[in-house]
């Protein structure tokens, strides 16, 4: 009986010992389990990923629009107003120099149609076939650089453009605007495609908030130059 009784107690002491389960792994544990080292050292450190330097370069590099701040835009912007342009006109001048100026190399580094002129780098092949109010229309290829008045009469600029779409068309001016004769001759290559739709896309930041429209706001995309 005695011996019974110490054989009952001890195994109800020993029912009454907690046995020991295993320990849950951390919740970082199991996140970087089969994880690299390298990945899972930050995962433990702060439960955040951080992005490598040479990736972060890439995607800045993607970004290929946007628009920042450049002095005396405005002004720019004004003046193509004033001359009677609307959006479209700011959006090409806008695409085509950073400051909207006409100070990049004479003929845009072109010389006879193939020169451009003017805010929007308007060619000498469009201008005289086409711009009638300011007596380009019908002259030479040899009087390319009368097509330098653009340079310094914006109210010249703005009517010849407008002289020029109006006598192409939406599309063909775009065609010829970015690619000369052979743009017109084609006018629905990729490229054109690009170019209209990188203008088209400015233009419509623009339209999207009237303060585009007078503040020193460039709104820009990424064209390749051709």
């Amino acid at each position: 009986m005695q011996l019974f009784s110490l054989v009952t107690l001890a195994v109800v002491a020993a029912s009454a010992v907690a046995i020991p389960t295993p320990e849950a792994p951390a919740t970082d544990a199991l996140i970087t389990r089969d994880m690299p080292v390298e990945v899972a050292a930050t995962f433990r450190r702060d439960l955040t990923v951080e992005v490598p330097e040479e990736v972060a370069a890439d995607l800045t590099k993607r970004a290929d629009r946007g628009s920042y701040k450049v002095s005396g835009l405005g002004a720019r912007k004004k003046a193509i107003l004033g001359a009677g342009g609307n959006t479209l006109d700011l959006a090409i001048a806008m695409l085509e120099t950073a400051n909207m100026q006409t100070n990049y190399v004479y003929g845009d580094g072109k010389t006879y149609d193939a020169a451009n002129f003017g805010l929007f780098k308007q060619n000498w092949g469009m201008l005289r076939a086409c711009a009638w109010r300011y007596g380009f229309k019908g002259q030479s290829q040899n009087n390319w650089n009368n097509g330098n008045r653009l340079n310094w009469d914006v109210n010249a600029d703005v009517a010849s453009r407008w002289d020029c779409q109006e006598y192409y068309g939406y599309d063909k001016w775009f065609a010829g605007h970015r690619n000369g004769a052979t743009g017109l001759k084609n006018p629905y290559t990729q490229d054109i495609k690009n170019y209209k739709s990188a203008v088209q896309w400015i233009q419509k930041q623009i339209d999207s908030n009237s303060k585009y429209k007078t503040d020193d706001t460039r709104v820009w995309v990424n064209v390749v130059a051709i």
